[in-house]
């Protein structure tokens, strides 16, 4: 099983930045794509961005594109999530996944959840 820490939320203000990063133990593998979604307070959990298993191929929902990087450290089993130019609309609970897949379209966490970070931006 695999066990997942997110860090790095926090409170910002609009413009601001934040990096997150989640260290994934146990019995992981670099095979996988890695990914974050989100969940904002009344809403369902949501796709952030993903990166394949070697880095090289990212993706990143239409709402975050351009403003946020996802990037792996395969050597340290984490990922992460540079975020720029942060917008109140971003404020939410940031989960990371260690086998993110496509299903019909979309992007799924079909591995562990960490218990997630928070972030707030503020207007």
């Amino acid at each position: 099983q695999v066990q997942l820490v997110e860090s790095g939320g926090g409170s910002v203000q609009a413009g601001g930045s934040l990096r997150l990063s989640c260290a994934a133990s146990g019995r992981t593998s670099p095979s996988y794509a890695m990914g974050w979604f989100r969940q904002a307070p009344g809403k369902e959990r949501r796709f952030v961005a993903a990166v394949s298993w070697n880095g090289g191929s990212t993706y990143y929902a239409d709402s975050v594109e351009g403003r946020f990087t996802i990037s792996r450290d395969n050597a340290k089993d984490t990922v992460y999530l540079q975020m720029n130019s942060l917008q109140p609309e971003d404020t939410a609970v940031y989960y990371c996944n260690v086998d993110v897949r496509t299903v019909l379209g979309d992007y799924v966490g079909a591995g562990s959840w960490g218990k997630g970070t928070l972030v707030t931006v503020s207007s």
